[in-house]
């Protein structure tokens, strides 16, 4: 019965992390490029107490055998990079990847993160930059005197001058892949770094080698579906008070056991 509560305790452990992580998801339902994660389990070690295979008193072979478990653990949270729906903004510094890829940005320490959130915005020395201020890379610098910006689906930027009709190109924005895109760390603020379980960057045009292209005027918004997290929330919520009213029943059962008498 002690084994029953423990197992039942891992179950309750396991469950309160699944709620941690739907929360965080739901939580995130309107954040530009956010991915949501899920909760995998797995079980822990048995207790073979008859291995399958062995003669009974007759010699004859017994097809199955008798193990009991101890458990469960969360043992990995996968983020989902899905697509996430995409919302006209008409503003052009606003970027969407339809695709795979990632836009990779320069942090204050010089560090390089990627993200999905294209909400980009000028800097003071007008280069493009994201809401938290980390620099896109390669650096893309806007003249004072551009009237308009156009950045087409294959990451071309380009400039018109006032009076002008044709455009000036200024520069090309490159995204990366990974090949184990799961394997990146969250960073926060919609940012993820490398890892080596994610694999080597590979960086190139969009719109080529399997690289997403570019909506220009468009945000992708969250791959979260709020109904999908809420029934996932309800199972959770009921897998714990299972896992709650097994404790119960196993201390109800040891109770009745202690108060035999003889």
């Amino acid at each position: 019965m002690m084994r029953a509560m423990w197992s039942a305790a891992s179950g309750m452990v396991a469950q309160q992390k699944n709620i941690d992580v739907i929360s965080n998801n739901i939580a995130n339902v309107n954040t530009v490029g956010f991915k949501g994660s899920r909760a995998d389990f797995q079980d822990l070690i048995y207790q073979i107490i008859r291995p399958a295979g062995t003669l009974n008193q007759l010699g004859t072979e017994i097809p199955t055998g008798i193990e009991i478990g101890h458990g469960t653990q969360l043992v990995a949270t996968p983020t989902r990079f899905s697509q996430g729906d995409l919302k006209d903004t008409e503003d052009s510094l606003d970027l969407a990847i339809q695709g795979a890829g990632f836009f990779k940005v320069q942090m204050p320490d010089g560090q390089f993160s990627y993200t999905r959130a294209g909400a980009f915005t000028l800097d003071s020395a007008r280069s493009l930059v994201t809401a938290s201020g980390y620099t896109l890379d390669p650096n893309i610098t806007m003249p004072s005197e551009a009237s308009e910006i156009l950045i087409s689906e294959d990451g071309t930027v380009s400039i018109r001058l006032p009076g002008q009709i044709e455009s000036n190109l200024i520069g090309n924005i490159q995204l990366s892949i990974f090949p184990n895109p799961r394997g990146l760390q969250h960073a926060g603020r919609g940012l993820y770094l490398p890892t080596g379980a994610a694999g080597d960057e590979v960086t190139g045009t969009p719109g080529k080698n399997g690289i997403g292209i570019l909506r220009s005027g468009m945000l992708e918004m969250s791959n979260v579906k709020i109904v999908d997290e809420m029934v996932g929330m309800i199972v959770a919520q009921r897998a714990y008070e299972a896992n709650s009213k097994s404790i119960q029943t196993a201390d109800e059962m040891l109770n009745a056991a202690n108060t035999l008498r003889r």
